[in-house]
């Protein structure tokens, strides 16, 4: 199944995706599309309505995040060896984990916002794994139980925040609007083998990331386990599992992002992004 949130923003809907690729409406099934939606009971309810028989969402309405109450988003540093030699860093013994905070959060189509003073804006194309199960300290061979759903996550990172300021990664990931989610969940089943994914990032028409998840450096399984040793996963969590080479940060020289530019990014099988970058209105 593909699940979707839409509508306005703050007032978004339940649905899913029909074989069509039409939004059906699922506000008279559930009332959003939550982490309790995201359990084996949940996922079973859903998958034996009768789509032909839902409502048809008419026209393009706007996508929002397709999960409401994601708990944590818990990214994933330096994944990909390709990505990991273009920054000049060396390949982790162990998975490098930051947080990036639930209030980035925004839709597939959503402008993304440049803050203030912010003069290295960067894109990360990554393969976002959505928790359906609680689970501390999960063994590598459950990991993948544990996953109810796949979808793309967009880490929008502030180099200059990021690396020059002191601190952690996570001030450089967390500004309004810098965690784009969907355009909807693809649930587990449907996602055969979560290695064999084609990622991609195109900037104003250009090519600029494209990449394969069968080269992380840690699975996604992984990478479940071993988040698990350090916090406990809540249903509705991400783990956002690091981008492949072709970001801004790493071209020689740089090419970070400017108002006006456009974003496109997609995984196989999960559908695509497309955002506007602009600039944050001064304050009067």
């Amino acid at each position: 199944m593909k699940l979707v949130r839409y509508g306005r923003a703050g007032a978004e809907k339940p649905g899913l995706i029909d074989e069509d690729g039409t939004v059906r409406d699922l506000s008279r099934v559930v009332k959003d599309i939550t982490p309790a939606i995201l359990s084996p009971a949940g996922l079973k309810r859903l998958r034996a309505l009768k789509t032909a028989r839902l409502p048809v969402v008419r026209g393009q309405p706007r996508l929002g995040c397709p999960l409401s109450g994601i708990g944590k988003i818990v990214c994933i540093g330096l994944n990909y060896t390709d990505h990991a030699h273009e920054v000049g860093q060396p390949l982790p013994k162990e998975p490098l984990l930051f947080i990036k905070a639930s209030s980035a959060i925004s839709g597939p189509s959503d402008p993304i916002v440049r803050p203030r003073d912010a003069v290295k804006l960067d894109y990360e194309v990554e393969l976002g794994a959505v928790i359906g199960r609680d689970g501390r300290n999960v063994g590598e061979a459950d990991a993948l139980r544990h996953v109810a759903a796949f979808c793309i996550v967009d880490d929008v990172s502030e180099r200059a925040f990021q690396l020059e300021h002191g601190g952690t990664t996570t001030k450089g990931k967390s500004a309004d609007t810098f965690a784009p989610i969907g355009p909807w969940l693809v649930t587990a089943d449907e996602v055969r083998d979560p290695q064999a994914l084609e990622v991609w990032t195109r900037v104003n028409g250009e090519p600029r990331q494209r990449g394969d998840t069968g080269n992380m450096i840690f699975s996604v399984r992984q990478l479940v386990a071993y988040v698990s040793r350090f916090m406990s996963l809540r249903a509705g969590d991400v783990i956002s599992t690091g981008t492949p080479a072709g970001v801004a940060h790493g071209m020689k020289p740089p090419r970070y992002l400017e108002p006006g530019d456009v974003v496109e990014m997609g995984i196989t099988g999960l559908g695509g992004q497309r955002h506007t970058i602009v600039e944050r209105a001064a304050r009067r």
